[in-house]
């Protein structure tokens, strides 16, 4: 797994952009009570059940992995001229 540079703000962003997609689809109402990790771990299994990213192989769901493909999702979301990009 390589490291990507920014990784944390971009899993920051990509769980914004994450919980927005899930609200927008009427699937999820996140509390302020939920965690982090648990939110990381839900916006993954939606967007893999949507079919937006692929899924880790079977047995392979730990959470520095998810957060690696969602940065690496959100990553091919941003416009080339975005900071995070930089």
């Amino acid at each position: 797994m390589k490291k990507v540079k920014n990784e944390a703000e971009l899993v920051k962003e990509a769980l914004r952009r994450g919980m927005e997609y899930g609200k927008q689809r009427g699937v999820v109402e996140f509390e302020a009570t939920d965690s982090q990790d648990d939110k990381l771990t839900f916006v993954y299994r939606l967007l893999v059940h949507d079919g937006l990213i692929q899924p880790l192989a079977r047995g392979d769901e730990s959470l520095p992995k998810i957060k690696h493909k969602l940065a690496q999702w959100v990553l091919k979301q941003l416009p080339q001229d975005h900071p995070l990009r930089q």
